[in-house]
């Protein structure tokens, strides 16, 4: 169904390694979750991830926190609130990029 994830695979070898999800989007963070912990069952260091779109919806948050993820750095495309605050967040302003865009 909607909003289900399944890590399959790992691909590649990430032993010992600093590893880094990329992402458009983060809803429910299933995926990003289940993924980031196959990464570190198969001995990754470390795991960061960065997505554009943070929708961060439902169980979202919690999954982050309890997940092996070092950090998730998101776009302030979709305004982060108080309810949807972890500390492995940091947020990255664009608005100095369509304002470029724009001009």
């Amino acid at each position: 169904g909607p909003n289900v994830a399944h890590v399959m695979h790992v691909i590649g070898d990430v032993e010992g390694r600093d590893c880094i999800i990329v992402d458009d989007m983060v809803d429910t963070a299933g995926t990003l979750t289940q993924g980031a912990q196959a990464l570190v069952d198969h001995g990754a260091k470390n795991v960061q991830a960065c997505c554009v779109h943070a929708v961060l919806s439902g169980p979202a948050i919690a999954r982050i926190d309890a997940s092996p993820l070092e950090r998730l750095y998101v776009t302030d495309s979709i305004e982060m609130t108080e309810q949807r605050f972890s500390p492995k967040i940091r947020v990255l302003g664009v608005a100095h990029v369509f304002a470029e865009t724009i001009r």
